[in-house]
């Protein structure tokens, strides 16, 4: 490289950024005495030069290389010390990814030169290894970030009308009959119009990815043919996952996020930022460990060799350090600002909360979204656990952030399981969790209801199987949860017996019910509606094969029927604002208006007591939903439709007598679980007796005048056939 090519560049912005004239380069590391810039060839094989970056400011060591474009293939040796035992572990024989990479090239060879230290030597970890790890690491590319959107704005759903769908990428295109060949399992493919024309009908309004940041595939799993399919093993938070493009090029995500936003459809990030794929003391040497080990990462103060571990995955990630701070909030903001997307889902978020001394609502990262004029404007969703102290938070984070509510998962299970004693746990989590939510000015929407997710049972085979069945996985079946908190219904796994289907079927209708019902935000995982299986396996991380993907052709009647349902469940959500109202339902009496937002009664249609409540036999009772009642912090009544649910565990029929409440005496059946399928919407008087099947979900709306009839006489023509 010639030295008229260099200039000393600038410290801002980190990474690799071409201005049309050259790159400048710049990567941060306080501990370093030299870093070397390597650049290769377009494949990444050969390397062409080495530059020394000749400047040092603040942390950060930067050069300007004049006519380098996009496209440029490169990779840091950073000097420094190599003492373990002090958290340092440089190691410039290791080639190593920028941190700020917007693009990577290649896959990791596991070889013994990806590791700092000499595999089989007696000092273990202790040792120096000098062999050259480029030809088996990925390597960075330089991008060229321009694009032309075709919407350019974000969608901003409201939280109130928000319906999340979260999906994986490869998965649920890579049997998709009507995406062609080479782009099934990418992002070109799940941008198929077909595809996004399925899922806008389905009435959801957010796509949630799980990781599409570029990941290691973990070397245990390759030694027994698996892979890490689901991708929470982070090497790049600027960077897009290669294997999920079809041509290499950044513009297919965008292209893709612009056509989700032409659909008026949400684009959510599952983001993993609470650790890296370098693991632990005995992981290789892939990027921040041989950058800045003590800067990037939770170290054991009493002996910094080793590494603090609340992700279960051998590390952690320092969010205490301001720089490490800065990348991450950098990260998110390239994808808002860059990406388009408009919103992110934190896995084990109760880390990024936990400052040395504990989690900490007012820490440092949360702090810094909720300042943050870019990050504050879109949605943050916690998943509010991890295995560190103290690393239960469901409730706990800050406003302005939503919750993953597994509280909600487990008691919707267990009641439809049939359970004792779960009927007063339920009405909290019908109501948004309040107890849980209902602080600092929070919303009904902070909660985000699910009955699954991808870490479990899918909703078929949680009415399938009574354990988990997860033999592929290599592990004899000891992975994954054993408490499911499921139900097979009568036969473990598929059966052809008529009564244990009907069974099940209904079922899937209940849970689908209880969970578009519900306050808060409600979540689908893709392919519950249809009946999508994994074969009774909880823990599918490591199967990227058909027991993953989603399979389109295998669909059937019931599949159909299914997929009907949900969509007669998300247009009354979408349609009756009382659903998703944004208060929390407290069950109070406002004197002013007169009115009690939510009753919950018997069977006979009176007040339930606290006997009742505490009975742990009862498992039928009905929710009554005032539609006059308050609907913002302006005392006025609201015009809303009153609904009855009504919630039968009990397995066999319950006499429901339909109660009398003001505003009409005729009640319409908007849903019975047991007869998905109708040609009319019956109406009954106040007082008749509804003869409710065994588990099943009723939705009543009380006779309506005016717009709010219009409005039911609209639904009808949704609800019937």
């Amino acid at each position: 490289m010639p030295l008229s090519n260099l200039a000393e560049g600038s410290p801002f912005p980190l990474g690799a950024t071409w201005d049309g004239k050259g790159v400048n380069f710049a990567l941060f590391s306080a501990n370093a005495t030299k870093v070397e810039l390597c650049l290769f060839d377009k494949h990444g094989r050969t390397e062409t030069d080495r530059i020394e970056l000749p400047e040092y400011t603040d942390e950060v060591w930067h050069v300007y290389i004049r006519d380098l474009a996009p496209g440029t293939v490169y990779g840091y040796r950073v000097h420094g010390p190599y003492e373990p035992a002090a958290g340092h572990r440089f190691n410039p024989n290791k080639l190593l990814l920028d941190p700020y990479a917007k693009a990577h090239v290649g896959a990791l060879k596991w070889r013994p030169e990806v590791f700092g230290y000499t595999l089989g030597n007696k000092a273990g970890n202790l040792s120096f290894d000098k062999r050259d790890s480029a030809r088996s690491v990925p390597k960075c590319k330089v991008v060229d970030t321009s694009f032309a959107w075709d919407n350019p704005t974000r969608v901003r759903v409201p939280w109130d009308r928000t319906i999340f769908y979260e999906t994986h990428v490869r998965g649920f295109t890579k049997r998709h009959p009507t995406v062609p060949e080479k782009l099934r399992g990418t992002f070109g493919g799940l941008a198929h119009k077909p595809v996004i024309d399925y899922i806008r009908s389905l009435g959801v309004t957010s796509v949630e990815l799980m990781p599409i940041h570029a990941f290691v595939n973990d070397s245990h799993l390759l030694d027994k043919g698996l892979t890490n399919y689901w991708g929470y093993n982070t090497i790049g938070f600027f960077a897009a996952d290669p294997r999920y493009y079809s041509d290499g090029s950044v513009g297919e995500f965008k292209k893709m996020v612009d056509r989700f936003h032409d659909a008026g459809l949400e684009v959510i990030l599952d983001v993993v930022y609470n650790h890296t794929a370098e693991g632990n003391e005995n992981g290789p040497t892939l990027s921040f460990k041989g950058i800045d080990n003590a800067s990037y990462y939770r170290l054991i103060p009493e002996d910094a060799r080793y590494y603090v571990n609340d992700a279960g995955t051998g590390n952690t990630l320092n969010l205490s350090h301001p720089r490490v701070l800065q990348m991450v909030t950098d990260s998110l903001r390239y994808w808002v600002t860059e990406m388009n997307v408009d919103g992110f889902r934190f896995d084990l978020a109760t880390i990024l909360g936990r400052e040395p001394y504990g989690f900490d609502e007012g820490g440092g990262f949360l702090d810094s979204c909720r300042q943050d004029p870019i990050l504050s404007s879109v949605k943050l969703i916690a998943e509010p656990w991890d295995c560190g102290p103290g690393g239960y938070q469901v409730g706990g984070f800050p406003p302005g952030w939503a919750e993953w509510n597994d509280r909600y998962r487990d008691t919707v299970r267990a009641f439809w399981k049939g359970d004792e004693g779960i009927s007063a746990e339920l009405a909290t989590r019908l109501t948004a969790s309040g107890d849980k939510f209902n602080r600092r000015g929070r919303r009904p929407w902070a909660s985000v209801n699910f009955i699954c997710a991808h870490d479990g049972f899918t909703l078929n085979d949680l009415v399938t199987y009574n354990d988990k069945h997860n033999e592929a996985n290599g592990e004899e079946n000891r992975d994954g949860h054993s408490d499911n908190k499921s139900w097979n219904c009568g036969a473990e796994g598929p059966t052809d017996d008529p009564e244990v289907r009907t069974l099940r079927e209904r079922q899937k209708r209940n849970l689908l019910s209880t969970l578009l019902f519900s306050a808060g935000t409600p979540m689908l995982l893709a392919g519950d509606e249809f009946g999508r299986t994994q074969q009774g396996n909880n823990n599918a991380y490591c199967q990227d094969n058909e027991i993953s993907w989603v399979d389109w052709n295998g669909i059937d009647d019931d599949g159909r029927a299914l997929t009907d349902f949900v969509r007669k469940l998300t247009t009354l959500r979408h349609t009756l604002p009382v659903l998703s109202r944004n208060r929390f339902l407290t069950g109070e009496y406002n004197e002013k208006l007169e009115v009690t937002d939510v009753r919950w009664i018997d069977p006979v249609g009176a007040a339930l007591s606290d006997e009742q409540w505490a009975d742990p036999m009862m498992r039928c009772f009905g929710m009554v939903l005032d539609g006059r009642a308050q609907a913002s912090g302006i005392v006025k009544p609201a015009s809303d439709a009153t609904l009855l649910l009504v919630f039968n565990a009990h397995h066999d029929v319950v006499d429901f007598q339909l109660p009398d409440v003001p505003g009409s005496d005729q009640w319409t059946c908007l849903i019975d679980t047991n007869a998905s399928i109708r040609d009319e919407l019956p109406e009954f008087d106040a007082g008749n007796v509804y003869q409710v099947t065994g588990r099943s979900v009723l939705l009543f709306a009380l006779h309506a005048r005016g717009e709010t009839g219009r409005i039911f006489r609209r639904l009808e023509g949704a609800l019937t056939e």
